[in-house]
């Protein structure tokens, strides 16, 4: 287990990607999601050779979210932890002060007010 703050992930090396997030029938946002990378950041933590998925959560008040993403997709940066949107802080509604990005999924898929991340067997 690692166990870092917001300081010491937000001083990480930056990924920026223009990444659109749809949430169907409600809205289309396209965004210069700034964050950095969770394939970096578990590489350093050191992943064990039976590992194959990766576990997101978070919560708002009494909501609370997991999504599941096969360890290859997460490995080659399409989904990454981002800390700010458009040239500012992540707003809270856009899940301040962490957000899963998954580029190539519907925004159902990303996670808000992320908390939590863990390599599954």
């Amino acid at each position: 287990p690692v166990q870092l703050s917001d300081r010491e992930l937000i001083s990480r090396p930056v990924i920026e990607r223009n990444v659109l997030l749809v949430c169907p029938g409600f809205f289309a946002y396209n965004g210069l999601w700034k964050g950095f990378s969770v394939s970096d950041l578990l590489k350093e933590a050191g992943i064990k050779p039976e590992a194959t998925t990766v576990s997101f959560s978070g919560s708002s008040g009494f909501r609370k979210k997991t999504k599941r993403y096969p360890l290859e997709e997460v490995l080659n940066d399409s989904i990454f932890i981002a800390y700010g949107v458009n040239g500012q802080q992540l707003p809270q509604r856009h899940g301040f002060p962490m957000r899963l990005v998954a580029e190539d999924h519907k925004g159902r898929r990303w996670i808000k007010y992320l908390n939590r991340v863990k390599v599954i067997d």
